[in-house]
């Protein structure tokens, strides 16, 4: 079909004002499962310490009537210590910059600042679901907090060779292996016998494509995390 002889067009056109949306979408993943699912407190100090006990051993054995006490000794709780990690983001917008009228944000300072705050926060995330060690640090050496594996010391399935030290120490990684039914089933198992009762767990995307596979329907619920092991919660 022609073209009508000197219609004005989009392409001759130098006016036009542009279209572009007033809304900003973020692509990226935000989700922070870890800490979104345990307890937090504030600290006053860069070590934090808190306090673990056991039961004692079950005993099914009866005593005579009439028995004599006798004084069994009490058991002291165990003191955990960890300390206290320094995490950045930071942010800098011209006077300039703030002044102008951006799309999709009253405030250019203000929109970076919630950036870094989500990212800051998923920083955490990442450093809490780590296997590093704690490390208290000294004036030209970073504080790191110990990540959630490296409390772990039962209730675990780290192939042959693998460790679990506890008390803020990097564990040792075994021969690695496919995840299957059984295994995540023997770790549930573990945990039911020394008192666990699980019911969230949190892994990384292929796992959770794995598990999706189990044919079990008891398994608990799963989220993702950016960590590529599996956490088991009770």
């Amino acid at each position: 079909m022609a073209k009508v002889t000197n219609a004005f067009d989009t392409y001759t056109a130098t006016a036009d004002r542009e279209d572009l949306s007033n809304i900003i979408y973020n692509i990226s993943p935000m989700q922070t499962p870890f800490m979104s699912s345990i307890g937090k407190r504030s600290v006053k100090n860069v070590v934090f310490d808190w306090q673990t006990e056991s039961l004692p051993v079950p005993s099914a054995s009866g005593e005579l009537e009439g028995f004599e006490l006798s004084r069994a000794a009490a058991t002291a709780t165990v003191r955990q210590s960890n300390v206290c990690m320094i995490s950045k983001r930071d942010a800098t917008v011209t006077g300039s910059q703030e002044s102008s009228d951006p799309a999709g944000k009253r405030s250019e300072m203000a929109h970076q600042l919630a950036i870094m705050s989500k990212a800051l926060k998923r920083d955490m995330e990442e450093a809490l679901c780590q296997k590093g060690a704690k490390t208290t640090g000294d004036a030209s050496t970073a504080r790191v907090t110990g990540g959630f594996e490296s409390w772990i010391t039962s209730n675990d399935s780290r192939g042959t060779g693998g460790a679990s030290t506890g008390g803020g120490a990097a564990p040792t990684d075994g021969t690695q292996r496919a995840l299957s039914e059984d295994l995540l089933k023997d770790v549930l198992q573990l945990c039911f016998t020394n008192g666990g009762e699980p019911s969230l767990a949190i892994c990384g995307p292929h796992n959770k494509q794995v598990i999706s596979g189990f044919t079990s329907k008891t398994i608990c619920r799963f989220k993702y995390s950016r960590g590529f092991s599996i956490y088991l919660f009770i």
